[in-house]
This record gives C-alpha cells, sequence and structure tokens, in this order.
C-alpha cells in the first residue's frame, strides 16, 4: 500500500476529549432534560386549556410524567386518571330517549363527538417543538462545541 502521508489529528482528539468529558458529566443531558421540561409546561398548559369543565375534575387530575431519556429518544407521557377522560376525549354512544337525573333532560343524539383536546395537544406540541427545544439545545451544542 501507499502511504499520502502523515495527518495531524491531535486537535481533533483534544476536541474528542472535551466532548466525552462534557457527555460523560451529564451536563448534556441535564440540558437537554430542561428543554423538555419546557415541553411539559407548555402541554399542560394546553391540555387543561382545551378541556371542558363540569366540575373542574377532568381537568384537574391530568398528569405529565417527569421527561427521561431512553436510548436516543426523549420519552413523555401525559394521561388522565379520571374515568370517564376516554368518553370525553374520544366521544361515546347513548340511548336517546333516556332520562339522565343528573342533567334533568332526556338523550337526544345516538353519538356525543369526543372534544380530542389530548389529541389536538400532542399535535401542537408536535408543531410547537423546534420552538419549545431549539433555545436550550443551541446552549448545549454551545457548550459543547467549546
Amino acid at each position: 500500500m501507499m502511504a499520502w502521508g502523515k495527518i495531524d489529528d491531535a486537535q481533533f482528539q483534544e476536541f474528542a476529549d472535551r466532548a466525552k468529558g462534557k457527555i460523560e458529566s451529564e451536563s448534556l443531558k441535564q440540558s437537554i432534560l430542561k428543554s423538555t421540561r419546557r415541553v411539559r409546561t407548555f402541554g399542560m398548559r394546553e391540555v387543561k386549556s382545551l378541556t371542558p369543565v363540569d366540575s373542574g375534575h377532568l381537568r384537574r387530575v391530568w398528569h405529565f410524567d417527569e421527561p427521561s431519556i431512553v436510548g436516543l429518544t426523549i420519552v413523555m407521557t401525559i394521561y388522565n386518571n379520571a374515568d370517564y377522560a376516554s368518553y370525553v376525549e374520544s366521544g361515546h354512544r347513548q340511548t336517546p330517549g333516556r332520562y339522565v337525573p343528573a342533567i334533568g333532560k332526556k338523550l337526544k343524539a345516538s353519538w356525543v363527538p369526543g372534544n380530542h383536546m389530548l389529541m389536538s395537544t400532542l399535535f401542537e406540541i408536535d408543531a410547537q417543538m423546534p420552538n419549545l427545544l431549539t433555545p436550550e439545545f443551541n446552549k448545549a451544542m454551545e457548550e459543547l462545541f467549546r
């Protein structure tokens, strides 16, 4: 084989060692998690504002688990523990003509459409993700490349 010459990669090795140290120190990971908390705050505010209010219970029981990093994926879970949350979200059937004492009326429609507050929030988060993640992510990258 022919030798094409020597390459001095000392600067690259120095950068690689610095980057490895910052990644292993978890500062990059913490910066990214801080950025994902902004997504969580936005998501909670959005889903609660879209949730219909009767007694306020459905709006109060929204939960958003702490973001975590699993491999190369950031995992965030949003959920509602109310028994009837899925019916409000997706809609439900009912029997027309049945009298419901709680509302003091007879039911008229056979299908009640859902409000889709969670689905709408997920679409909004997806659309806003670059704006929500970019500032903290840019700071983390600047720190990594110093």
